[in-house]
C-alpha cells in the first residue's frame, strides 16, 4: 500500500519552499505520496500562542544567526540555488492560502503551489498585493483574476480556516509540518526521520 505524507504548508515561510524542493528524492525512494495541505500559518500561531522565529527569537544572542548558517547549509546540500529571500518579507499570504484552496477545490493545487512559491521564494514578488499576484498567476499559466475572486468566496474562506483549525487540534504548532499516520515531524531539518518513517 503507497503510503501518505501529509505536509501542512503556507507559502509565508521559507523553510515551506526549502522542504517542498527536498521532498521528491524522499518520495522517490519510499514510493510515498505528498497530500499538500494548505493552512494559515497566522491562525496556526494565534491558535497555539506561538510566534515567528524573528519575534520568539530575537533577544537570543546568536539564535537566528545560527538559523540563518543551518538554512545556507540546507540549501547547499540540496543544490537550492534559486532560492532567494523575499525583500518584502514578511508577506501577508492569507490571499495567496485562500486562493490555494479554491485552487485545490478546482484540482490545480500542484500547479499553483509551484506557481505560488516560485513567484514568493524566488521571485520575490510582493504576492499580497492583488494585481501583483494576478499577473504573477497569468504567468503560470493560472487565471489570476478568477482565482482573485474565487478566494473571496464564503465556502473558500471556510475551508482554510477549518483546516488551520483541524491541524492545530492535529498538535501543529508551525511550517512546515509533517504527518506520516499519526506520527508528526516539525521542521525541514527532520525530514530524514520522515524518509526513516516511511520507510518502516
Amino acid at each position: 500500500m503507497t503510503k501518505t505524507l501529509d505536509f501542512i504548508f503556507d507559502f509565508a515561510s521559507p523553510n515551506a519552499y526549502l522542504s517542498y524542493h527536498a521532498l521528491p528524492p524522499i518520495l522517490e525512494r519510499t514510493g510515498a505520496q505528498v497530500n499538500l495541505i494548505p493552512c494559515l500559518l497566522g491562525g496556526i500561531f494565534k491558535l497555539t500562542d506561538n510566534q515567528a522565529p524573528m519575534m520568539a527569537f530575537a533577544n537570543i544572542k546568536g539564535k537566528l544567526e545560527y538559523d540563518r548558517i543551518e538554512m545556507n547549509r540546507f540549501i547547499k546540500r540540496h543544490a537550492l540555488s534559486a532560492f532567494k529571500p523575499n525583500p518584502h518579507f514578511p508577506v501577508n499570504t492569507l490571499l495567496m492560502m485562500r486562493a490555494a484552496t479554491a485552487a485545490e477545490m478546482e484540482g490545480r493545487l500542484d500547479q499553483y503551489v509551484e506557481a505560488g512559491l516560485k513567484h514568493m521564494w524566488e521571485d520575490g514578488l510582493k504576492m499580497d498585493d492583488p494585481d501583483v499576484f494576478a499577473a504573477a498567476m497569468d504567468s503560470a499559466g493560472l487565471d489570476g483574476k478568477h482565482l482573485l475572486e474565487r478566494a473571496q468566496a464564503d465556502e473558500v474562506k471556510a475551508k482554510l480556516l477549518e483546516r488551520t483549525s483541524a491541524a492545530a487540534e492535529r498538535g501543529v504548532f508551525g511550517i512546515p509540518t509533517f504527518f506520516v499516520g499519526d506520527e508528526i515531524f516539525f521542521g525541514k531539518e527532520r525530514l530524514g526521520q520522515v524518509e526513516e518513517e516511511l520507510l518502516k
